[in-house]
């Protein structure tokens, strides 16, 4: 596949809210983990070039410490190599970003309930980005139902939306049942989950009733699966190496093909730092897989024995 002349557009579109993006996107938590933040700008200028329009981020991307748990020297924060490669923003580029969780090089990850805890964990957003307005923010939630209530917390920033700060809202680590609790206080644009082709099929119900719904479905980690931060494991499923050999492209870029054809709302937001897994990345949307493909992919894996992982920032599976 000739990767280099494919670009975001192959991938076709949805639109959160009333901003229409491309359905390839580009997560930026391990931009963070080189020490040369010229890396990570050069990055960001060439993932725009390929046309992605569509960029994940939070305020709790950054090292050293932070998610990756990685890196040496000053802190580099996604949100603001974000700023110094992009800014001023072109029109077209939508960022979305979580709160519901933080990051204090002190106190570590932190989870915030209340109003002004939010409304602070937004305004680090606009400062970090150098933004007026957020374009997309989810509400990253935590394991189990939390010291408040989702509605309470999505209604707290419902007001932050009317207010101008905030342009659209989504959630992140929910149940389908949580989209109803929310339902009546602001649209929901997205749900972002973790999701792939072989990491948390149980999803698969609610990654259809966001379809029906209208709502946009962004897994993350769709490519390192139960790996999560640690990043993607070197073995592949047979069926995967299959139909990798089969169109002649690697098995990540089958991976996130197969995210896409799980429905026209399904965004893939793949990370790197490696400008040569980028372009893989972005031309994964035009790779088109055949029926027998899909089905081939569809086999039922053989069973594994998950142990339950809690982490700073959610649970995991291994």
């Amino acid at each position: 596949m000739p990767t280099d002349e494919i670009t975001a557009a192959a991938a076709g579109t949805w639109t959160l809210g009333d901003r229409t993006v491309r359905r390839m996107g580009f997560g930026s938590m391990r931009i963070t983990a080189n020490p040369d933040p010229d890396r990570a700008v050069a990055l960001l200028r060439r993932a725009v070039e390929l046309g992605v329009n569509h960029i994940d981020t939070a305020a709790f991307y950054v090292s050293p410490g932070g998610t990756l748990r990685v890196g040496t020297g000053p802190a580099r924060y996604a949100t603001e190599l974000i700023r110094a490669a992009l800014a001023p923003y072109p029109e077209e580029l939508v960022i979305a970003t979580k709160v519901g969780f933080g990051y204090d090089p002190e106190a570590g990850f932190t989870e915030a309930f209340t109003p002004s805890q939010l409304r602070a964990q937004v305004e680090e957003n606009l400062r970090r980005l150098g933004r007026d307005q957020l374009d997309v923010v989810n509400l990253r939630l935590g394991r189990g139902p939390g010291a408040v209530p989702v509605a309470d917390r999505y209604g707290a920033l419902a007001e932050l939306r009317a207010a101008g700060l905030i342009r659209h809202l989504g959630l992140s680590n929910v149940r389908p049942e949580q989209l109803d609790e929310v339902a009546d206080i602001a649209p929901v644009v997205c749900v972002q989950n973790n999701y792939g082709l072989d990491a948390y099929r149980e999803q698969d119900a609610f990654v259809r009733l966001c379809g029906e719904r209208g709502i946009a479905y962004v897994p993350f980690f769709a490519l390192a699966g139960t790996g999560r931060e640690a990043g993607a494991s070197a073995a592949q499923s047979e069926a995967v190496e299959a139909v990798a050999r089969a169109h002649g492209v690697t098995p990540q870029q089958v991976r996130l093909a197969w995210t896409l054809h799980q429905g026209p709302h399904v965004l893939a937001i793949p990370g790197t730092a490696d400008p040569t897994h980028l372009a893989q990345n972005v031309a994964a949307g035009a790779l088109r897989l055949t029926p027998e493909n899909l089905t081939h992919l569809s086999d039922p894996l053989p069973p594994v024995d998950h142990e339950v992982i809690v982490t700073d920032v959610g649970v995991s599976r291994r």
